[in-house]
């Protein structure tokens, strides 16, 4: 029985071993596969990959250049607020001090315009105490022309007589009210 064994052994293939020109045949066949997949697909794998590279390169780079553009235009944005606050807080002190000069130009106004009507008012208040005293003088004039002529028992009448004794009259009176005024 052991001679069977080992005559069947030697005439009946291994199933674990593969004949030899079969792996002969699938090592020509893998060579084969090999070098068609090393002389077409692989140079296609690799153009792929090196435009896929430049690709990312390409997008990374342009972002790079995005955001240092950005940051640009973010310091640029910045200085131009920075830039935008200070006029305006220029506009705001002009227009204060504008204001301060309107408001003082107005009170000088005012005072200007106060201080006249007030001159005004003397004026008229003199205008006033002149013709009042003018027409007291007038009407004590004939008082006393007419107190004198009772007194007297003369008639004054003449014309020039009279106004020179109401003159002379007036002015003694206005000789002793000024003493007493002061």
């Amino acid at each position: 029985m052991l001679n069977t064994i080992v005559l069947a052994a030697e005439g009946e293939p291994n199933p674990v071993l593969p004949h030899t020109s079969e792996i002969i045949l699938g090592l020509v066949a893998f060579l084969l596969l090999l070098f068609v997949l090393w002389k077409f697909a692989v140079p296609r794998f690799e153009a792929a990959y090196k435009e896929r590279s430049e690709k990312i390169e390409g997008g990374i780079k342009k972002a790079e250049i995005a955001q240092a553009e950005a940051e640009k235009a973010l310091q640029t944005y910045t200085a131009q607020l920075a830039e935008a606050r200070a006029e305006s807080a220029r506009i705001r002190d002009d227009a204060r001090l504008e204001a301060e000069q309107i408001k003082e130009e107005l009170r000088v106004q005012a005072q200007e315009e106060a201080a006249r009507i007030v001159a005004q008012g003397q004026a008229q208040l003199e205008a006033q105490r002149a013709q009042i005293v003018a027409e007291l003088r007038a009407d004590l004039g004939r008082t006393a022309v007419e107190l004198a002529s009772r007194i007297v028992g003369e008639s004054l009448e003449d014309q020039a007589r009279r106004s020179g004794t109401v003159d002379r009259f007036l002015d003694e009176l206005d000789a002793v009210s000024a003493p007493a005024n002061n």
